[in-house]
């Protein structure tokens, strides 16, 4: 009987060692900390990238295979020689581009906070869940088509020369010369 007893004994305390080791070995998850976010989705960079209209790498399918980007245009304006023409057009697209990329940004921000106000106030369903975040996933889409459809329209402002010219000014004319890409 005092055998059982002992041997019950070792198997808990074998238990209980285990589990502590359990715990000891525990690491916090990586999004420990991000539970104070205003909104648990976007970091505080995130929004602000959002708000402000920046690119956030959504043109990088554009910017890798030859189609310039306005700001990278403008900020290499003299090495690329743009005409005075060229430059006011691209100052435009510039404009007309941030506006929409903050309208956008703006409303996926809000987009986010609806679906992080739901699960905070824990007025959740599964129907409530699709609806937001097909909200969210159509202003995601509607957003990088903006930052996209730019590239492809700074880029036939441009002519070969200067769209080779910035791909080497930008890094990418070995890249280009080793993979075929061709220029626009």
């Amino acid at each position: 009987m005092q055998t059982k007893f002992t041997l019950k004994l070792i198997a808990a305390c074998a238990i209980l060692t285990g589990a502590t080791g359990l715990f000891a070995q525990h690491t916090p998850s990586p999004y420990a900390g991000q539970q104070t976010r205003s909104i648990k989705a976007l970091s505080a960079t995130q929004e602000q990238d959002l708000l402000q209209g920046k690119g956030m790498e959504l043109a990088k399918a554009a910017e890798l295979n030859g189609y310039a980007g306005p700001a990278h245009v403008l900020e290499l304006a003299a090495a690329l020689q743009l005409d005075d023409a060229q430059r006011h057009a691209t100052q435009t697209l510039m404009a007309r581009h941030k506006d929409k990329a903050r309208a956008l940004g703006a409303q996926l921000v809000e987009a986010e906070r609806a679906l992080d106000g739901a699960f905070a106030s824990q007025a959740i369903d599964a129907a409530r869940i699709t609806d937001l975040t097909q909200a969210i996933g159509t202003l995601q889409a509607a957003l990088r088509a903006e930052h996209l459809q730019t590239h492809l329209e700074q880029t036939a402002l441009l002519n070969p020369q200067q769209i080779a010219g910035y791909q080497k000014l930008r890094g990418y004319d070995h890249a280009q010369a080793t993979t075929g890409t061709h220029v626009h």
